[in-house]
């Protein structure tokens, strides 16, 4: 054996035809293992991220470690590192280096970095009626705006898509008009301004820009809370243009009669257009946002994944844009094809405290494995001992009552099985269940467990 790479090679054919480790565990996880250094007893191995290291140290390290004993003839300690924790510039971003580089990856595929328009917008029964004002005032944007949709506030959570409305009417305003003086600000930018304004006495020059305006653009008005030069400032400002029949647009994550902080003459001025709300998007227009978003980065998404993550990921769209980026990033540096349990771990790093974190099917089999004293890999494997076999069917079923997966993509998580197995072996523990009092609660003590450590 000529080198360290030439072992590590056999090490993994050997795992493969011994069914120590499946097919699409190799894959996925042990050829992303790069050989660093062998010293004759300890083998140093390099992994781009710390997700990727936790997988391999709980589920293969204890395997990799005895068939290294079995093409060596010797014990080999076998330590894995995050590549990040190299002190060498390395060209594979770690887990968290992914976070910063998502606009970077973005723009590097074609047509990702696409223009806030409404051609862009996902339309969907949660935002619809707010999506039609926004087009009703770009269209009818004026010397003169249209009195019952002056101001338009649009309001909701952050995340539902706010931003692009608003950016989407000043687009399309500047494309039909481009002769209007067109403000687009954040409330946190008329405040910079405000300061800047007062600090080099240049006030005037601020008004000119704001008070000027054939159509104003707010985003995030909540910010204008407990801020009273602001308040003042903005309502003159929009006073006079309103007054002169300019538009005017306003956002917020609360409707006006909620923000309590703002002063009562500005609520009641919001209050006097036409007030929108956006909120969470259904699934159908989750799915649709997912698939567009895969579509931009040029990302080959399987209908069953994304499925999965609109099931999974409720919450808003810039979550569901994100987890698309995170997995179009995760698929470009692993080299891998994707898979449900890819977008398993894109969906943990991307919800929040506040959110369930998803079973994984690594859990379920880790948890059915314990229950028949058999090994994960064994569930995996195509090993057909009674063990082994009621494990794998109940592991199965589980997978199904839990996490609702396509049974097609089920089969690929447990070696690859085809459909009519995944039938197969729900439909014979249903049936198991029903004659078998034992294994019921045997199956349903385990499914209750799962979702008990998923919430701690």
């Amino acid at each position: 054996m000529n080198s360290f790479e030439e072992a590590f090679d056999k090490v993994k054919k050997y795992c493969l035809e011994n069914d120590k480790i499946p097919e699409i565990g190799i894959t996925t996880w042990i050829s992303q293992m790069k050989p660093e250094s062998f010293n004759g007893t300890d083998a140093v191995f390099s992994i781009p991220t710390d997700f990727q290291r936790e997988i391999i140290v709980s589920k293969y390290l204890d395997i990799l470690t005895e068939v290294f004993g079995i093409i060596l003839g010797f014990d080999v300690n076998i330590i894995v590192n995050v590549e990040s924790d190299k002190p060498k510039v390395i060209n594979v971003p770690t887990d968290a280096e992914l976070d910063r580089k998502h606009e970077e990856l973005e723009k590097s595929y074609k047509f990702a970095n696409y223009d806030y328009t409404f051609d862009t917008f996902i339309e969907g029964r949660s935002n619809e009626f707010a999506l039609a004002c926004s087009k009703s005032v770009a269209k009818n944007c004026g010397e003169k705006a249209v009195p019952d949709y002056n101001p338009l506030f649009i309001y909701g959570p952050s995340g539902m898509g706010k931003t692009h409305l608003i950016t989407a009417i000043a687009n399309e305003v500047r494309k039909n008009h481009p002769e209007y003086n067109i403000v687009y600000v954040t409330s946190e930018t008329f405040a910079g301004d405000l300061v800047t304004a007062l600090n080099k006495s240049t006030i005037s020059e601020f008004h000119n820009k704001y008070r000027n305006a054939d159509i104003l653009l707010i985003d995030d008005i909540q910010f204008f809370a407990e801020k009273e030069r602001m308040q003042e400032e903005f309502f003159h400002t929009f006073y006079k243009l309103h007054q002169e029949g300019k538009q005017i647009v306003i956002t917020s994550d609360k409707p006006p009669k909620e923000l309590i902080t703002l002063e009562e003459r500005l609520r009641t001025r919001f209050e006097g257009g036409l007030i929108a709300d956006i909120s969470a998007p259904d699934y159908e227009t989750r799915l649709a946002i997912i698939n567009r978003k895969s579509e931009l980065l040029e990302l080959k998404m399987p209908s069953e994944v994304a499925e999965f993550m609109a099931n999974r990921l409720k919450s808003n769209i810039r979550q569901l844009e994100g987890a698309v980026v995170r997995l179009k990033a995760l698929n470009h540096f692993a080299g891998s094809p994707i898979t449900i349990s890819m977008a398993q771990s894109v969906i943990r790093d991307v919800l929040t405290d506040e959110q369930p974190i998803p079973i994984t099917v690594e859990k379920i089999i880790s948890e059915v494995s314990t229950v028949y004293g058999v090994s994960p890999e064994d569930i995996r494997s195509s090993k057909r001992s009674a063990q082994v076999s009621i494990a794998r069917k109940v592991a199965i079923y589980v997978v199904r009552e839990i996490t609702n997966m396509p049974l097609a993509s089920i089969g690929t998580e447990f070696g690859g099985r085809d459909h009519s197995t995944i039938v197969y072996s729900v439909t014979n523990i249903t049936e198991a269940m029903q004659k078998d009092p034992n294994l019921k609660n045997l199956v349903n003590d385990t499914i209750k467990n799962i979702r008990d450590k998923s919430k701690v």
